[in-house]
């Protein structure tokens, strides 16, 4: 039973209104270690390979070491945005679609300046191989991601925002050091968890169905 308060949403409302929270995230608002606890346990309740179970979670509240992860993040957005692949750049011959990816980068650039502002740091990690397997790795990623996922579902439910982010991995190993994550495990995201600003989520634009569906056939 949770012993925060609960949105009244039904599943379909949860899962279309969990959105990538970076500018509305409440960078002056303390969230309980509790909450953030009672999130995780909800995605323990999440599948993973042969039930191995092998999943980590670090939480990083200490004031200091959220700066230092932050300027890991900051360095790494300023190079993503500066790079082709770029969200703001996607899609920019699109007339529909350019000026979104205009305001995704906008809020990734946002982000990179605010990380370390975040009441809450999220790292899931799972146990692998030192090296990463070869070739398909879905295997493995398949035991994690399912759970983070629900972390973010549960955050939402509770009135907390999430934003699930990758760049701080091209350093994933200062990471690891800065943290004392052993060796073994992999870092999955980068979790920003605050709670958030407004009532505005709704579904988002998406491509038909029909552009992406297969039926027996390719």
């Amino acid at each position: 039973m949770t012993s925060f308060p609960v949105l009244d949403l039904t599943p379909d409302e949860l899962l279309t209104t969990t959105r990538t929270v970076r500018k509305r995230l409440d960078l002056t608002r303390d969230v309980p270690i509790e909450l953030v606890r009672e999130c995780l346990e909800i995605a323990l309740q999440a599948p993973s390979g042969s039930n191995r179970q092998g999943w980590q979670w670090m939480v990083v509240t200490d004031r200091r070491l959220r700066a230092q992860l932050g300027e890991i993040y900051r360095e790494e957005v300023e190079k993503y945005l500066g790079s082709r692949a770029s969200a703001a750049k996607l899609f920019s011959g699109d007339p529909h679609r350019a000026p979104v990816q205009r305001r995704v980068g906008d809020s990734v650039a946002w982000l990179g300046e605010h990380m370390g502002e975040v009441p809450v740091l999220l790292i899931p990690c799972i146990r692998g191989s030192v090296e990463l397997p070869g070739g398909n790795q879905a295997g493995l990623w398949g035991s994690l991601l399912p759970a983070v996922w629900s972390y973010s579902l549960a955050a939402r439910a509770r009135g907390l925002g999430t934003a699930w982010t990758t760049l701080h991995l091209e350093r994933e190993a200062e990471v690891a050091e800065l943290l004392g994550i052993p060796q073994g495990f992999h870092q999955g995201a980068l979790m920003p968890t605050a709670y958030f600003t407004g009532e505005t989520f709704k579904p988002a634009p998406r491509e038909p169905i029909e552009s992406v569906l297969h039926i027996d056939k390719w």
